[in-house]
């Protein structure tokens, strides 16, 4: 009778938990909003409207498109069209997980003022944590703190202008090997992979694109998971109880990265010891290893946060360059008078010789282009931050455990920003820098994110891209091939759903009078 006793109650206790977390504290949460003028479709229990996004999506990413920079509801069907229904503040629910959309400057610049509050998806979280750990993309704290000082060190100033030879070798080699598709079609998205792949391996790791490739190969994999899941709603206890094929496969994954970069550190960690090298190096992972055996504990990391690091660093570097790369080449293959002054100001630059970093900083056009760039195709549709206690953000009063998303697509493209051309390519734009491309709102261009949490590589990213992009034109006129579809998708960036297709005609190959 006892033990039926004690069942039942904490039977009943479970219950009452469970809608306390799917019922009862999102129905005061939407009160509270919607109090504050912030309205939404609906909660529903208990998956919230996250069957009916997935089917916009589903909706959406299942034909291609016209050849337009017009993607913001294609990527991001649900903020598009709940945000142009209840205003530019929105609520939605991922389950019994709220969500404020938000267009509004001063909650973005709040927030991403914020360097405490991490980005926290509730929904994929346990998926993101596999892929990033809890390197500088998830912690927060003293943590965050900590590693952000070290990757600020590896990838700033005079440590990234000793990266740019490497980036050089690595471009070269690319388009040595580029001479076999001379006045043929070439699918440039693979090839950037490998590039910045390589680079990667190179700068930041001090080994080649061969060695890493397994762990690319499995972070991508892992990729494509968290995209996945990123709206599957696991109710709370669930995923405790149940785990899916998608858990058992990234766990596996998980444990192999680990594996493969254990190893690559204890090799570096060897040649220290046997005296072939005088201290384990100044690059990305050398600092690492180093801040791993810091006499100071207080300055130590630990052997799973210097992994997790170097998963962040392996993936989000990869991601953001190839896109970066691979939409700019689109764009100067659509607009060629672009493309000219881009040609223009590299040969005025650097003649036939590789780039200098001298001559990557006075770069304004490559800039101008590069940027408009990353405005229409920017690395991430988005990013969020999660209250951690209850806030006060502009006018609004927000709970805590609510996540606040920028759909940094939806604002790129937002004619009220940046004028009725917001759609159209037109780098000159920035043609006075990023602070007066737009009126008034400084808020408006978030490639890297903003504010202290701003993306650590975003200099690396732009770098290494004004080197290939140089190198390219110095060799080659680039057209579009008829055989590309205009089908961006998205999975942790915003990738071509069925890579860019250009082609290349050499330069030296070329008459004064050649023509695209």
């Amino acid at each position: 009778m006892i033990l039926f006793s004690s069942l039942f109650l904490g039977l009943l206790l479970s219950i009452i938990i469970f809608l306390q977390k799917t019922w009862f504290t999102p129905l005061r949460i939407q009160n509270l909003m919607r109090s504050q003028g912030i309205r939404g479709p609906s909660y529903r229990f208990p998956f919230g409207n996250a069957k009916e996004i997935i089917s916009m999506y589903k909706e959406s990413l299942s034909n291609p498109m016209d050849l337009s920079p017009d993607i913001s509801a294609r990527l991001l069907p649900h903020a598009h069209a709940y945000t142009k229904v209840h205003g530019r503040n929105t609520l939605i629910w991922l389950g019994p997980q709220p969500q404020l959309i938000t267009m509004d400057s001063k909650i973005i610049r709040e927030m991403t003022d914020r360097k405490h509050e991490a980005h926290r998806n509730s929904v994929a979280q346990r998926f993101l944590e596999k892929l990033f750990g809890d390197g500088l993309v998830l912690s927060k704290g003293e943590k965050w703190t900590k590693v952000r000082k070290i990757a600020d060190h590896a990838f700033h100033g005079e440590s990234l202008k000793n990266m740019v030879p490497a980036m050089i070798a690595s471009a070269e080699a690319m388009v040595e090997r580029w001479k076999d598709y001379e006045g043929k079609e070439i699918e440039v998205f693979e090839e950037f992979k490998v590039l910045t792949s390589e680079v990667i391996s190179r700068t930041a790791f001090g080994s080649s694109y061969l060695q890493g490739k397994d762990i690319f190969e499995m972070l991508a994999k892992l990729t494509v998971i968290v995209f996945r899941n990123s709206f599957q709603i696991r109710l709370p206890g669930i995923n405790k109880i149940i785990r899916s094929s998608d858990d058992i496969e990234s766990e596996k994954l998980e444990r192999g990265i680990r594996g493969m970069i254990v190893q690559i550190v204890k090799k570096r960690e060897e040649k220290v010891e046997r005296g072939e090298m005088e201290d384990y190096g100044s690059d990305f992972l050398g600092v690492l290893i180093k801040a791993h055996h810091d006499a100071d504990k207080k300055k130590r990391i630990s052997l799973q946060d210097l992994i997790d690091e170097c998963k962040t660093f392996y993936s989000a570097g990869n991601e953001t360059t190839t896109g970066l790369l691979s939409w700019t080449v689109l764009l100067l293959a659509i607009h060629k008078d672009w493309q000219e002054k881009a040609r223009k100001e590299v040969l005025e630059l650097f003649g036939q010789d590789n780039p200098n970093s001298d001559g990557i900083n006075k770069m304004k056009m490559m800039t101008m282009i590069i940027n408009e760039s990353l405005r229409l195709y920017p690395p991430a549709i988005g990013t969020s931050r999660t209250t951690s206690r209850k806030v006060r953000v502009g006018k609004l009063i927000l709970p805590a455990n609510i996540d606040v998303f920028i759909p940094i697509i939806a604002i790129h493209h937002d004619p009220k920003i940046w004028g009725p051309d917001a759609l159209l390519f037109k780098p000159e734009r920035f043609s006075s820098g990023v602070a007066k491309a737009t009126n008034s709102n400084l808020h408006a261009f978030l490639p890297f994110g903003q504010g202290p949490r701003i993306c650590v590589g975003s200099n690396f990213a732009v770098t290494e891209a004004k080197i290939a992009l140089s190198m390219i034109l110095q060799r080659y006129l680039l057209t579009l091939s008829p055989a590309y579809i205009h089908s961006p998708s998205v999975k942790i960036t915003i990738e071509p759903q069925h890579g860019i297709q250009v082609v290349l005609k050499a330069l030296w190959n070329c008459q004064p009078e050649c023509q695209y």
